[in-house]
């Protein structure tokens, strides 16, 4: 992802359609088990992750992140939503929530994806379990405006971080 955000100028967005991902990981499956977020980071440290998200942050680069989520949320989402501050917010990352009704009318892309300044489209695949199966990198137009307009319907319609509490 480093190399792939480092081609960005002003802007990078990130948009998440799924209720889970994959079994979560290491991460995911200690807070299950009753480990708080700040446990969880002594051994899966997010620093990498932060850094980078940091970096581009400091050259000027903004990095928005939608995600589209059901209600009452999984646990995954409810997990993600504690992390948030730690893996996301610290690094300058802004994140939003939307609840899925809430997006009923919007047309969206059938993926995650993420976008360099409205133009390249990097589509995230997954399994039906959610986890990674592959990516694509996109540079059409009429793929960017797409995938543009959708994150900022996505944008407009949700709630930041700190105004959203998991139903």
């Amino acid at each position: 992802m480093a190399e792939l955000f480092g081609k960005a100028q002003h802007s990078v967005t990130h948009l998440e359609l799924r209720d889970t991902y994959g079994h979560g990981g290491p991460s995911y499956q200690a807070w299950r088990e009753g480990a708080s977020i700040e446990q969880i980071i002594e051994f899966d440290p997010i620093e990498p992750w932060v850094n980078l998200v940091r970096a581009n942050v400091d050259r000027g680069v903004t990095f928005r992140r939608a995600r589209v989520i059901s209600e009452p949320v999984s646990d995954y989402i409810r997990f993600e939503h504690a992390a948030t501050p730690h893996s996301n917010l610290a690094g300058g990352e802004q994140v939003r929530w939307l609840p899925r009704p809430k997006a009923a009318g919007l047309a969206l892309p059938g993926c995650d994806f993420w976008q360099l300044d409205d133009g390249l489209v990097c589509f995230v695949f997954q399994s039906g379990d959610g986890d990674p199966v592959g990516y694509d990198l996109v540079d059409e137009s009429a793929v960017a405006k797409l995938c543009s307009s959708a994150f900022e319907a996505v944008w407009e319609r949700a709630l930041d971080h700190a105004e959203y509490n998991p139903a």
